[in-house]
């Protein structure tokens, strides 16, 4: 049952939020810093034939191995000689820290010792919270701009719910209203009797072969109650009673009006016989 009414919907305001393009630049800044942090690596990392040569050479002072990866501290004397220059940036911009990935090498132990290195084992780092900052938190970061995004095209709205009707739903226990509430409207009530009549028992009239109207428009000026008609007709009937407003179908994406309505009739199938008010349907 569709109705029109003249007053002003939810949502029904001339005036369009608008979006803070300033959340838009504080995330991006955001998710650059975070991948700036944690895509660099603790040290310019280098193939490990050269860590293996320059190590055979005594530039390290100090090296710290792990099960997948090794880690050299250059000595001081050795730190800017010939080829450093072209060795990329590691963390903090220094070049002073190299590293390479660790093969089974069962002589690196022994040219450690031979040069008079110092070495250290330590186990592989706990990345949980790299990959928790580096992962979890930009894709949370999104989700929170996009949702914040929804909210401020439409009150109520979220990224999971934005294809979803807004229609408040009335059930036949909420459904208090009835023809004794509503002053006057005496024609009005007269005409929407055979309706109450229909939705109560149905079967009285399927078998002289009737059919229930498709919908019913109420046209008249504000404040003349057609909303609170409309609901005293499902509070007559016992049945749900389905309220949204018009302009809630009309958004700036495409296909989201659609879907609204999709969803709308979805629910109200489920919940048949029902009324289903539309409010400011010429929005």
């Amino acid at each position: 049952m569709a109705m029109r009414q003249k007053e002003e919907g939810p949502g029904g305001g001339s005036g369009k939020p608008r979006f803070p393009i300033s959340y838009v630049i504080v995330g991006l800044m955001l998710l650059m810093l975070l991948h700036a942090f944690f895509s660099s690596p603790a040290g310019s990392e280098i193939p490990y034939s050269e860590f293996k040569r320059r190590l055979a050479q005594g530039d390290f002072q100090k090296v710290i191995l792990y099960e997948t990866k090794i880690v050299g501290e250059l000595r001081d004397d050795r730190f800017g000689s010939v080829g450093d220059d072209d060795l990329p940036l590691g963390m903090g911009g220094k070049r002073r820290i190299l590293s390479a990935v660790r093969p089974e090498d069962p002589e690196l132990i022994k040219l450690l010792d031979e040069k008079g290195i110092e070495y250290l084992a330590h186990h592989e780092n706990n990345r949980f919270w790299e990959i928790f900052l580096s992962w979890v938190v930009p894709i949370a970061l999104m989700i929170f701009l996009w949702n914040a995004l929804f909210k401020r095209i439409g009150p109520g709205t979220d990224v999971l719910t934005f294809g979803k009707n807004r229609a408040k739903l009335y059930m036949e226990k909420d459904s208090s209203v009835t023809f004794e509430d509503v002053a006057g409207q005496d024609e009005a009530k007269e005409e929407l009797e055979e309706v109450i009549e229909f939705l109560r028992t149905p079967e009285r009239f399927q078998a002289l072969g009737g059919k229930l109207p498709k919908g019913i428009l109420l046209v008249g000026p504000p404040g003349t109650g057609k909303t609170l008609l409309a609901r005293a007709v499902a509070g007559e009937a016992k049945v749900p009673f389905f309220n949204i407003s018009g302009s809630d179908f009309v958004e700036m994406f495409v296909g989201v009006g659609a879907s609204r309505i999709r969803d709308l009739f979805g629910q109200a199938r489920e919940k048949a016989p029902c009324i289903v008010f539309i409010d400011e349907l010429d929005a």
